[in-house]
């Protein structure tokens, strides 16, 4: 039997995130003032001091960058190997990572972000596919 993957550390700072895909959508920290996407959610922009807050993204964006990962060291993905875990750059500038699903992808593909639930997970996992 396959392990599940590991659950995800809920804190203060990421429980809009998580709050937001159990609603299916995506959403990332945004400053409430300049309106400054972070890297990280924060309580308050790192630029201007401002609160923050969790807004939703449009969900495309370009691969950044991408590793193709032949030796997993999360085991419930052992399966998937080799499988291409993507940084992505959404359309609005923020960042993030996820496994990218489907067909191969190179530097400079537009993808599309999506909620994948994998088998025994307790959350929903942003992934992403070309499009």
């Amino acid at each position: 039997m396959t392990p599940p993957p590991p659950a995800p550390l809920i804190d203060a700072d990421s429980i809009g995130f998580w709050a937001a895909t159990r609603e299916g959508r995506i959403a990332l920290c945004r400053c409430g003032d300049c309106g400054t996407w972070l890297a990280r959610p924060l309580a308050s922009c790192s630029r201007c001091g401002a609160k923050t807050r969790f807004e939703d993204i449009s969900g495309t964006g370009t691969i950044y960058s991408y590793i193709v990962v032949h030796h997993p060291s999360v085991p419930a993905f052992a399966a998937m190997v080799p499988y291409v875990v993507a940084l992505v750059e959404f359309d609005e500038g923020p960042r993030l990572p996820g496994l990218l699903l489907g067909q191969p992808g190179e530097i400079g593909d537009r993808v599309r972000a999506e909620l994948t639930r994998f088998p025994g997970a307790d959350e929903d996992a942003v992934t992403f596919r070309r499009i």
